[in-house]
């Protein structure tokens, strides 16, 4: 089978950046046509830079792409793996899983392309400073490098200033970040290493796209110059104003909540000039976006105007002739320069849309084991009255390849299967940027040219070789599952290479009190029909696994066993890690298997390696029966459980019955934002407290409760919720109240609790609260002034009450112990 040669390949990279690589092309209307006609004329480019998904203008984004025309781009620096999730439990590199397809279901709606750096979102950052020193600046610096010098954008626009007016260290260093990289991209001294694959480039300017408050019409208080720009216009095409468009965009990001409607009024915003040649009216000044940047162009230019001038709205296809006749020109033109192949990727992608062209390859499953068969069907058809032959299908990563001479009728669907071998040294269906651990604040991509596309190019794809007016066109598009759901309809999936068996275990952690061995169940899943091996487990010196191996027979595709190992833990105190290691007769696999499941994202499969924490430590807890009100994104009802806790989840219903039956009732992260019936029960709850019970309220964010609780009356005193967060996670956790039943019973709470805990102490502590609170902890961050709202308590009647911003919510899942111990004492407080 032919090899990708370099060219190939990085056309097809260039391709599939411009789509989403996992359906098919965007069908255009015929209006919506007209208006990517004209953008064929245009030859400019932006890049926008900020610090995370949602960060973006998308209103901006929208503007330049959809008036402007231009070629625009968002490179965020990360994927958001540290930031809230209001729709299920995934945080981490799971949550940046998430949000990575809601950045691009954003872009396919506002047009932009998505861009990444190798940083890891580890969580709010206060500084700067901080936020390069563990990112390693050098290594992220290079990254922005990288993209502006493949990417050659004319205008670089940040989101923030680069200084503490940014809010956040991550955007703060975003900005500085970009300004230093400005100066750098045409430096060739600068990363010289990245001139094997791009060339230097030096944007005309960068500004800061500048944020007044609420986005009015005030004039920055910045010095030095600035230009307006109103961005909110309408575009008879689309039948939208870019602002409509934008909110579509910006309602994307759903784990965040940030769900938009839409402002049809003018907008104004402002660039105020950074670096660079200063703009005097518009964003492109001294920028030729016309043909006469690319040599030899005239006659290029000529057939785009003919073909604006030309277009007919009735019958697309009438255009066919002369995007061929562009198409051919532009191969006599500089193969490598950007807007030549940039152009080429817009007219094939003009060319199937005048044609009515649709065309994918459907697998009859929705995954296949790295070695085994898939069977897979291929269907082509043809909408528009118009000459059409396919001449070849091509398997990329699969050892299949056809000729063909077929003329495709119109509106008539041909089809074809067959069955292809997939082979045993193909990678697995893994995130690129997870293939290694993260290391240093950083995902670890050893091929800097992997971060030109923002997800993985898939390795099973299909090149459809079509013949239109005599010219050869070849259209690559990946293998995508598709099936038809009774209430969504058509569905798709991104077809998965798996390994050929898993092994999940049950629970995140285990917790250990005393030296009684645990069960631990582990599922092993097959993923390809008669698998069997053994099962052999990694620990640590001191912790034992009973049996040391156990066999397991998988007739079945997707067949699943549970199994059974006693974990004896260590005599002494300890955080490990138990490793289950798959063995059959075509090796070893370290894999677990995790599905991310959401109506609004393709679903997505990831596997990371199959382990699970052992947490050895001395911990009491006297309280049994639990009560949980979840919150968002919430995983600590299983770590109750780990303590020998009871936990009954109280819905509605359970809220209705008698709560004296729990020893304590903990309410989940924002629950008292996003669980709107909450309110009918807080007189209840209080009611509950006042009569001996113990209530644990974990973190709310501070104003925006959708439920219009007013937060006073979350407890039963009055108290308020700031902004204020400790984000070192080995800040001092000072202790106020040495002698208070919270630290001494039935864990002795010392400063080695606080030892190992992970991304920050706390977050949306309590600011000010009435007399009858006692705080009970004193920390900060370096050169900030101490902070005591990160857990307050009140009895109240014959009960307690604790509200805290400590992020148990995240050490709990984490296995850190001196959390287990701390959270043991809150809900043991009614027991005596």
């Amino acid at each position: 089978m032919r090899k990708f040669t370099s060219y190939t390949f990085s056309f097809l990279l260039l391709l599939l950046s411009t789509l989403n690589i996992n359906a098919q092309v965007k069908p255009l209307t015929s209006s919506e046509i007209l208006l990517n006609l004209k953008k064929l004329n245009v030859l400019g480019s932006a890049m926008h830079i900020a610090a995370h998904p949602d960060d973006e203008n998308t209103l901006l984004l929208t503007y330049l792409s959809k008036e402007r025309l231009v070629k625009t781009q968002y490179l965020a620096l990360t994927r958001g793996d540290g930031g809230q999730n209001l729709i299920g439990p995934e945080q981490g590199e799971y949550i940046g899983i998430i949000r990575t397809q809601e950045l691009l279901a954003a872009r396919r709606i506002d047009g932009a392309e998505q861009l990444f750096s190798r940083a890891y979102d580890f969580g709010f950052s206060k500084t700067r400073e901080e936020t390069l020193k563990f990112w390693g600046e050098n290594n992220i610096l290079s990254d922005v490098v990288y993209h502006i010098r493949k990417n050659q954008p004319d205008v670089l626009i940040t989101r923030f200033p680069p200084d503490a007016r940014a809010g956040h260290g991550h955007h703060n260093s975003s900005a500085f970040l970009a300004e230093l990289a400005f100066n750098m991209a045409g430096d060739p001294t600068k990363f010289p290493e990245q001139l094997k694959e791009v060339q230097t480039w030096q944007p005309k300017r960068v500004v800061w796209n500048t944020f007044s408050p609420g986005f009015s019409n005030q004039k920055p208080t910045d010095k030095g110059s600035f230009i307006t720009i109103d961005i909110g216009g309408y575009s008879p095409y689309l039948g939208k104003s870019h602002a409509e468009i934008a909110a579509e965009s910006r309602s994307s990001h759903k784990s965040q909540g940030f769900g938009s409607g839409a402002n049809r009024n003018a907008r104004i915003d402002f660039m105020m000039h950074k670096d660079g040649v200063p703009a005097e009216k518009d964003l492109f000044d001294g920028v030729d976006m016309s043909w006469n940047r690319v040599k030899g162009s005239e006659q290029v230019a000529q057939l785009v105007d003919q073909a604006i001038r030309n277009y007919n709205v009735n019958y697309p296809a009438s255009s066919v002739p002369v995007l061929v006749k562009i198409y051919q020109e532009l191969g006599k033109l500089d193969a490598q320069n950007k807007y030549v192949q940039q152009k080429k990727a817009e007219i094939e992608v003009l060319l199937q849309n005048c044609l009515g062209l649709w065309f994918e390859t459907n697998p009859v499953d929705y995954a296949v084991a790295q070695g085994d068969r898939a069977a897979v069907r291929v269907s082509v058809v043809k909408r528009a009255d118009y000459p059409l032959k396919l001449t070849r299908l091509q398997f990329w990563g699969a050892q299949k390849d056809s000729t063909l001479s077929l003329e495709l009728k119109n509106n008539e669907l041909s089809t074809f299967t067959f069955s292809a071998e997939v082979p045993k040294t193909i990678k697995i269906s893994q995130p690129y940027w997870l293939e290694k651990p993260i290391k240093n604040g950083a995902f670890q991509i050893d091929d800097q040219s992997k971060l030109s596309t923002p997800e993985n190019v898939p390795s099973l794809q299909t090149s459809f070789t079509f013949l239109i007016d005599g010219q050869s066109f070849t259209f690559t598009k990946p293998w995508v599952y598709k099936s038809t759901d009774p209430v969504d309809g058509e569905v798709y999936r991104p077809f998965e290479i798996r390994p050929e068996v898993t092994a999940n275990v049950s629970e995140k952690v285990y917790v250990f009190a005393d030296n009684q061995p645990k069960m631990v169940d582990i599922v092993v899943k097959a993923h390809r029909t008669n698998v069997k091996g053994t099962l052999t487990f990694d620990v640590p010196a001191g912790w034992r696994v009973e049996p040391a191996q156990i066999p397991f027979e998988l007739p079945e595709k997707y067949q699943e066993q549970t199994v059974s190992v006693k974990i004896f833990p260590s005599a002494q105190q300890s955080e490990v890690k138990l490793k289950v290691i798959a063995k059959t007769e075509n090796g070893e696999s370290p894999y677990s298997l995790k599905s991310v499941e959401y109506k609004h994202i393709p679903t997505q499969t990831i596997f990371p390696m199959a382990t699970t924490a052992l947490v050895k430590l001395d911990i009491k807890n006297k309280a049994k029966t639990i009560g949980y009100i979840a919150g968002a994104g919430d995983e600590v009802p299983a770590a109750l459980r780990q303590m020998g806790c009871n936990v009954t989840l109280l819905d509605e219903a359970a809220l209705s019955k008698n709560l004296a039956v729990y020893d304590a009732i903990v309410v989940g992260v924002r629950a008292y934002n996003t669980e709107e019936r909450i309110k009918y029960f807080q007189e209840k709850l209080m009611e509950y407290v006042k009569n001996g019970g113990t209530m644990v309220v974990q973190y709310v964010t501070a104003g925006g409760f959708g439920n219009t609780l007013k937060v006073k009356e979350i407890g039963p005193y009055p108290f308020k919720v700031g902004r204020d967060r400790v984000t070192e996670e080995d800040a001092e956790m000072r202790i106020l109240q040495p002698t208070h039943p919270i630290l001494n019973t039935p864990n002795k709470i010392t400063p080695k609790d606080f030892e190992g805990w992970i991304q920050e102490r706390g977050i949306y502590f309590a600011v000010e609260w009435d007399k009858n609170y006692t705080p009970l902890f004193s920390a900060n961050d370096t050169n900030e002034a101490a902070k005591e709202g990160s857990l307050i308590y009140a009895p109240y009647g014959k009960g307690h009450f604790v509200y805290t911003g400590l992020v148990f919510f995240r050490e709990l899942p984490g296995g850190v112990s001196g959390a287990y111990r701390l959270f043991a004492n809150l809900i043991s407080l009614g027991k005596k």
